[in-house]
This record gives structure tokens, C-alpha cells and sequence, in this order.
């Protein structure tokens, strides 16, 4: 006979399993290891708790010394999104980039190259890739972040990045379910909306997922965005109609079902985390990804007790709460046991080009895809350190404001004495002409289409040195303009050196 208190208990860790919570510093604390040990079975990781990949593996085997099926989560895009090498900018293009290229076996090889090295971390489960398709130019939180705006080209380089990630023993989560694309909002901030037919919806938005899921997917993140034509009342991590009816019965997705963010605004500021997250369960959702700004022992039990009381009250089935931890237990089991075969016996591996340790596969990658305009005077490339101009907006909080970008580094390193100097909508192009003086001119915007300061700017500073070399590291929506146009077709580490490389006129190598 099962008796209340086991009852408890077993809602109490069911509670705990669905939860994928953040912390605070390089090393696991020890309410954290408390909570694992108690069936906290998800762990998130953000740009604040990786200092080094010695440090990393550190943490996640300090993680799993508590309990060795622990998932160690983080959203590792590459390109603009990375935690890994959150300070020093991505070694791999993302996926706008390889998109672009359009060259499926190169895709695959940088996600399995990427998927080596989280696994050697210890990590194990990547929040990651976008599967957007950027319908809308003018999106504020998606952008190079998607492998294009052609639906069967972001459906082909999904189940290429899948299958490489997957390749390494690391579990994929396809995002942001059905399709974050086509929004003009940023859900951290507010929610967004798309008003479109569901012929639409299911032609644009869900082809790749469609295409993820064929591929084995193991996990599909849902998106804080209001789609009338699936559901005019709830967003899709809070929809029944989304999460159940359409990605589990419809599409015949059989994995983990993880939520975005949940102290997202699109989410927190009209239902709170709390209710959001009992309502999330009971729609289908799996896993309640939270911590990115939330990322203490509070929250865990705030969340934990929170759906424990909604079993309690009838507003959460309590079957519905255990599939949920069984689905999160399953996908442990599995990384599990990816790590203990190791990644070259997964099918695929041994045979993925460019993803031996130290491989270039990232470089090579960005220099592919780097799209070079001369301008209507001959150019001759630079040999004489100039002067960088970096037209900076504010980052969104996915890409965040503390990971390097442009090319100013990457200049000096082949042209000592290169300087450089940040510029926002309140700086005048004069500034910029008075701090380069006569030196050779570089401008590097990123989405410039989306900024009316930022074009006005570099307007002004052609008007008066036509010589400028213009660099775009987002979307290359804008004409090409300058003595030289390189659109890079992203911001990562990588992107930066494929531009100075064809700035100085100097061969890869």
C-alpha cells in the first residue's frame, strides 16, 4: 500500500526531475549538490559559470560525483551564442553563416566538432541549434542566429547540425517550437505574436522541425510566442493544442519537450514562474529551463513546491508530472550511456571530416562563407595599421553584451598599432574622422538595416572618406557600400579573423 508520505516523496523528486535550474559561480554550491542528491536531475550552465574547459570539466564532474546521470545542459550555438567561449568570442561560424554556404556535410562537421568538445567538458545536452526560419529581416532576437529564410534550406542544415551534435554523444534541443522567426518582438521582453495561416505555419515554420524530429532529435525547445492559428488564448510552452496535440500527436515527437526560459517576460510578467511552470507541465512540457536571470536555491523551491501543490490541488495531473520526470530520466539514460561508449561508436563519428581535437573546421567554415563587394575604385589591401570603427547596438540578452565581436583584434594581430573605437546612436561621424586622422579606414556595423542611426552614420563617415572598408557581421540585408563591402554573415571569433584575413589580402593559412 503506498502511503502519504512516499507519495510525497515521490512528488517531491518528480518535481525536482522537470526542473533545469542555473547558478551562481564557477563551482557547483552546495545547495545545488543538496537538491541533486534529493532528484534534481537537470543542471543548466551559462556564460557566468565557465571561466576555461579545464574549469568546466571540473564543475561537471564535480556535478557528477553527486549522481552520475545528472544532465549538464548549455546553449552552445556557436556564433554569436556561446558560452564556452564566452569571453573570447566563438571558434565556430553560426548557423547563418553555414547556412549561406549551404554545404550540409560542413555543417555537420562543425556541430560534431562542437559536440566533441562539450562532451569532453562533460556537458551533455545543448540548448541548441536554432531551427527559425528568419521569415522576418527585422527580427530583434533571431536573426544570423538562423540558418536562413528559405524553409527547406533551414530544414536540410537542422537535421545536418542534429546529426553532428548527436554524432558526439550530446543531445540536441531543436528551438524555438513552432518557429520564432517571424517575430518583430523579443520574448525575453515581452510576448511576441504571429498572425499567419496555419498553411503558413506548416509550410515555413514547422518544415524543419518536421525535419529535426526525423532525424532523432532528442530533445525540441518550445517558444514564449502567441500563434492564433494553433492557439488564440496561450502561448506555445503554456499550449495543450501546441505541445501535445501538435508536436506529440501530429509530428510524433516521442523526446523531451524543454521550455525557453521561463523568467522570460513573455512568460513571467503576465503569469510568473511559478504558474507558468505548472501550466507548462500540464500542456507537455517536460523540462522548465530557468536560471538564465533567476539562478538561486529560492527558485528551485519555489518552482519544486509549486507543482507539487498543483497535484495536491487537481491542477496538474500527477501522472502527467511523472511522464514528464520519466522523460528527463530517459534522456539521461541516454547521454549516459553516450559517454560511456564514448563518441566514436556512435554511427557517424569516426567518418565526420574536420573533427579530430584541434581541427580548424570552425575557420575554415567562416572563411566559406564570407561574401566579399569591391567597391567602384581598385582596392589594395591594407598594409598600415588603421583605425576600427565599431558601430555597437545593444545586444539582445540571447547573444548578451559580454562576448567580444568585430575585427579591431583580429586586425591588430596582422597589423600592429591597429586602434579602435566604440560608437553608439549618440556619436557623432566627426569623431570618428578626428580619431582616425589619415589613417586607413575600417567601419564594422552589424544588422545596419535595422538602425537608422547606425546607416545615417556610416552615410556620413563614406560622404567624407569614401576609402572606408565596411565590414557587416549580421544580417547582410543593407547594399554593399565602401572602397570595400565583407559581409561575414555573423559576429563569432572566427568571422572576425575570415574578415582581417581578406582585409590585409592575406591567404588562410
Amino acid at each position: 500500500m503506498t502511503t502519504l508520505a512516499h507519495r510525497t516523496d515521490t512528488l517531491t523528486r518528480d518535481a525536482l526531475a522537470v526542473l533545469q535550474p542555473g547558478f551562481v559561480g564557477t563551482t557547483a554550491p552546495d545547495w545545488l549538490l543538496r537538491r541533486i542528491g534529493e532528484g534534481l536531475s537537470s543542471v543548466g550552465l551559462f556564460g557566468r559559470n565557465i571561466s576555461s574547459p579545464g574549469q568546466l570539466a571540473s564543475l561537471t564532474s564535480q556535478l557528477r560525483a553527486e549522481r552520475d546521470d545528472v544532465l549538464v545542459a548549455v546553449d552552445e550555438e556557436g556564433g554569436d551564442v556561446t558560452r564556452l567561449e564566452v569571453r573570447t568570442g566563438s571558434s565556430f561560424p553560426g548557423n547563418h553563416a553555414l547556412g549561406s554556404v549551404d554545404d550540409a556535410e560542413l555543417t555537420r562537421a562543425v556541430a560534431a566538432e562542437l559536440g566533441r568538445r562539450l562532451a569532453a567538458c562533460g556537458v551533455d545536452l545543448n540548448w541548441a541549434p536554432s531551427a527559425d526560419v528568419n521569415s522576418n529581416p527585422n527580427n530583434p532576437v533571431i536573426g544570423v542566429r538562423s540558418f536562413g529564410s528559405d524553409p527547406q534550406l533551414v530544414a536540410r542544415h537542422t537535421a545536418a547540425y542534429v546529426e553532428g551534435l548527436q554524432s558526439a554523444g550530446v543531445a540536441a534541443c531543436t528551438k524555438h517550437f513552432p518557429g520564432h522567426g517571424d517575430t518583430a518582438v523579443d520574448s525575453h521582453h515581452a510576448l511576441p505574436r504571429i498572425d499567419v495561416e496555419l498553411d503558413t505555419l506548416h509550410a515555413r515554420e514547422l518544415l524543419p522541425f518536421h525535419s529535426a524530429i526525423a532525424t532523432g532529435s532528442k530533445s525540441v525547445m518550445s517558444a514564449h510566442i502567441l500563434l492564433p492559428a494553433l492557439d488564440p488564448d496561450r502561448p506555445a510552452t503554456l499550449s495543450p493544442q501546441i505541445l501535445t496535440g501538435l508536436l506529440r500527436q501530429e509530428l510524433g515527437f516521442d523526446g523531451l519537450i524543454v521550455t525557453d526560459g521561463m523568467e522570460m517576460q513573455a512568460i513571467a510578467a503576465t503569469y510568473g514562474i511559478e504558474r507558468g511552470s505548472v501550466l507548462a507541465i500540464a500542456a507537455g512540457a517536460d523540462a522548465i529551463c530557468v536560471g538564465g536571470g533567476l539562478a538561486d536555491e529560492d527558485t528551485v523551491l519555489r518552482l519544486r513546491d509549486a507543482l507539487v501543490a498543483a497535484v495536491h490541488k487537481g491542477e496538474l495531473p500527477e501522472e502527467r508530472l511523472a511522464d514528464a520526470a520519466a522523460r528527463v530520466r530517459a534522456l539521461a539514460d541516454w547521454t549516459r550511456g553516450a559517454r560511456a561508449r564514448g563518441a566514436a561508436s556512435e554511427p557517424g563519428a569516426a567518418s565526420q571530416e574536420g573533427t579530430a581535437p584541434g581541427t580548424e573546421i570552425g575557420l575554415i567554415a567562416a572563411r566559406r562563407a564570407v561574401r566579399v563587394t569591391p567597391g567602384e575604385r581598385p582596392f589594395a589591401p591594407l598594409t598600415s595599421a588603421p583605425y576600427v570603427a565599431a558601430f555597437t547596438a545593444v545586444a539582445n540578452i540571447a547573444v548578451g553584451d559580454e562576448t567580444p565581436w568585430g575585427v579591431a583584434a583580429e586586425l591588430a594581430r596582422l597589423l600592429p598599432g591597429t586602434e579602435t573605437g566604440t560608437y553608439t546612436d549618440a556619436s557623432p561621424a566627426d569623431d570618428i574622422l578626428r580619431a582616425a586622422g589619415s589613417r586607413p579606414l575600417v567601419a564594422v556595423v552589424r544588422d545596419v538595416h535595422r538602425h537608422a542611426w547606425m546607416a545615417e552614420a556610416l552615410d556620413a563617415l563614406l560622404a567624407a572618406r569614401p576609402d572606408t572598408i565596411v565590414v557587416e557581421m549580421g544580417l547582410d540585408q543593407a547594399p554593399p557600400r565602401g572602397a570595400l563591402h565583407v559581409a561575414t554573415l555573423g559576429a563569432a571569433r572566427v568571422c572576425g579573423v575570415a574578415a582581417a584575413e581578406v582585409i590585409c589580402g592575406r591567404s588562410p593559412g
